[in-house]
């Protein structure tokens, strides 16, 4: 954790005063927590603990915060008992309600990965409750389609940086064994279509799916993308027009 001295001292803070928290002050907090992957139990059952006695008003931003530190807690010590565990089909309701938003980014994503051959299903939820944007659950391989939103940008260079949220979601799926590659939408949107298969050759190579069309590596290099049926009409049609070509027949 970056600035772990600074994390410390807001933790034993944040147990001393707890009981000046309400309920989404100490979810917005404890959510905080599990977004940095911090590693001492005692502060998640602390504020857990205190929620469940609060019985407060939690918004439905809160309650999808909790079920994921839900899921954290389970992963991160899976011989603790989570003290939010009786409110969890509540808490998993809000969650699925929070992640469930598609974009027409995501469906020109998916029909260009189902030319290449890749099967896949839209807006999958898994057995923990995350929705996948595309997804192959056999295989549990899964491609996330990201808007600005799950970005922060830096004001000095203007680089993009994935934010708290979505690098937390993507260290859950894989505690539950997803390999899940994301396709940014400052690679997408400008890119030409060749730009872009091979962008989902590279995707493909990163999660280890090489039984589609542009997917795969050889020697570690990804295989060169196949023609797309636009991409070929634009080359038969150049082809066409050469008259060197038409000269040669």
């Amino acid at each position: 954790v970056a600035a772990a001295e600074l994390f410390e001292a807001i933790a034993g803070e944040a147990s001393r005063r707890i009981r000046e928290f309400d309920s989404q002050n100490m979810a917005n907090t404890v959510w905080a927590f599990a977004c940095i992957g911090w590693e001492q139990s005692q502060l998640f059952r602390a504020l857990a603990s205190a929620i469940a006695e609060d019985n407060g008003d939690l918004n439905e931003t809160g309650k999808s915060q909790l079920y994921a530190v839900a899921l954290y807690f389970q992963t991160a010590w899976p011989d603790q008992d989570f003290p939010l565990s009786g409110r969890l089909e509540s808490l998993r309701s809000a969650y699925t309600k929070c992640e469930r938003r598609q974009s027409q980014l995501q469906d020109d994503v998916s029909s260009l990965l189902a030319e290449m051959g890749w099967k896949h299903n839209s807006e999958h939820e898994t057995v923990e409750g995350f929705s996948l944007d595309l997804a192959d659950p056999e295989s549990k391989r899964a491609m996330e389609v990201d808007g600005p939103s799950h970005y922060l940008q830096d004001a000095s260079t203007g680089d993009y940086i994935e934010n708290g949220a979505t690098r937390f979601k993507s260290r859950l799926l894989r505690s539950f064994g997803w390999k899940v590659a994301h396709v940014p939408f400052f690679d997408w949107d400008d890119a030409s279509e060749t730009d872009r298969l091979q962008l989902l050759a590279k995707k493909f190579a990163c999660i280890g799916v090489d039984d589609v069309q542009g997917g795969g590596s050889i020697d570690g290099e990804p295989k060169a993308p196949p023609e797309s049926a636009q991409v070929k009409k634009e080359r038969d049609s150049s082809s066409s027009s050469d008259p060197r070509r038409a000269s040669a027949g």
